[in-house]
């Protein structure tokens, strides 16, 4: 027996999201779903998707069999292209006084905001750190989620960011999911550098990024185009060194107000994230761009504020990416499907756009091409639920939680159960 071959099936729908477009609105229409079919693992790939008892006759003697009772549909594991879950502390103060009415100004002169979460974070051991992103690694893993992209942004000087690089990177060793580290050391100014913000990204790039390289600590630079951090000509040479030495770039945009993501364009960044503020000058530019525009509904729940133009973004060809944002301020909830599904209920998704913003579309923000979609030759990421109708996921708002999910051509999460 072939014990690198595994036969799973058979699934009353397999949901592939193969053969859709990287850009513009989808209909329910364009989504391709198989009956009773089966998944063929070889190793960590796919080998092979068809009709589970045409799979079963031909490889039934020589491949594992997981036979699967009851309706069961499967989708490709989850992308979570933005998160910051390498944090200390809490920030739930913050929460209450945003809803009393107190302005970020106010919050953060009381002790709250970033500043923080960078004090909290400071004072966490590099183990403890690592620990943090554990854990939250595996809530979303439960969430079938297997690829996570981790900020550091808390650290704010070369030292510390660097403690939090490395940890995110400890933590993948050990992560029963995939972790894509991204350096936020430009996240804000810091209270406790004397220069100015030119300098500090100077700094930054001169004494961090050769370390990340040296490390192999991260290949994604990302900094906050925002009034309360960095304008969009102070990052431009930062995000210009960044290129030049060979870093992938994202951007912090638009959030509250416009620049961010048309130096996103002008950097051919490979996402311009948040984006509540865009306007239609925004949405055309990035429609007309190779740039991944990212929702986070999540950080507008917890703020209060409008939605990305999701719609808006899609019709007018964009790829369009969802993300939990998962922060300790803005963002504490940490659920994609929840975020994922109110988005799509505000913006008038369709299911077939919020599946492909949190599979493919979301790899594409992250320059991953070898998952996200059922199909041979593509890692064996995948989520299954105990469900007839894929729709549910979205009509449930996150109560239907995954059954099992796969990382890798491994089980790695089974309800109920320690694997």
């Amino acid at each position: 027996m072939n014990k690198a071959l595994t036969l799973i099936g058979p699934f009353r729908q397999l949901v592939s999201m193969a053969n859709l477009p990287m850009k513009g609105a989808l209909k329910d229409s364009q989504l391709q779903i198989q009956e009773n079919a089966g998944i063929l693992l070889e190793g960590d790939k796919i080998k092979a998707i068809s009709n589970f008892n045409d799979l079963k006759t031909q490889y039934g003697q020589e491949a594992n069999l997981i036979l699967l009772q009851g309706d069961q549909v499967v989708l490709p594991g989850y992308i979570d292209c933005h998160t910051h879950i390498a944090f200390g502390g809490n920030r739930a103060n913050d929460f209450a006084m945003r809803n009393a009415g107190s302005s970020y100004l106010e919050i953060a002169e009381a002790g709250g905001g970033i500043w923080s979460t960078v004090k909290h974070t400071r004072a966490l051991t590099e183990e403890e750190l690592t620990e943090v992103i554990l854990k939250h690694a595996d809530a979303l893993l439960e969430q079938g989620i297997t690829t996570i992209e981790v900020k550091s942004g808390y650290g704010l000087n070369v030292a510390e960011e660097l403690k939090t690089l490395r940890a995110i990177k400890k933590a993948n060793e050990s992560s029963k999911a995939e972790l894509i580290s991204t350096c936020l050391a430009a996240h804000m100014c810091p209270k406790d550098y004397e220069g100015s913000p030119e300098s500090y990204l100077e700094w930054i790039a001169e004494e961090l990024f050769p370390v990340l390289k040296a490390e192999g600590l991260t290949n994604r630079i990302d900094a906050f185009v925002e009034k309360s951090a960095f304008t969009a000509e102070q990052t431009k040479p930062y995000f210009e060194k960044a290129k030049s030495m060979g870093f992938d770039i994202t951007v912090h945009a638009d959030q509250f107000s416009t620049s961010g993501s048309a130096l996103a364009v002008e950097v051919d960044a490979v996402s311009a994230d948040h984006l509540e503020a865009s306007t239609e000058e925004e949405i055309q530019a990035l429609a007309n761009s190779n740039v991944v525009a990212v929702a986070l509904p999540a950080a507008s729940l917890g703020i209060g504020c409008a939605f990305t133009p999701a719609r808006k973004l899609l019709d007018a060809g964009a790829c369009l990416a969802i993300a939990t944002d998962w922060n300790p301020g803005s963002a504490p909830m940490g659920k994609l499907i929840e975020s994922a599904s109110i988005l799509a209920s505000m913006e008038k998704l369709s299911n077939t756009e919020v599946f492909a913003g949190i599979t493919f579309r979301a790899a594409k923000a992250l320059n991953l091409k070898d998952r996200a979609i059922l199909k041979a030759g593509a890692l064996a990421d995948f989520i299954i639920y105990e469900t007839a109708n894929y729709q549910n996921i979205t009509y449930l708002q996150g109560s239907l939680k995954p059954a099992r999910v796969w990382k890798s051509g491994m089980e790695v999460f089974r309800k109920g159960e320690n694997l």
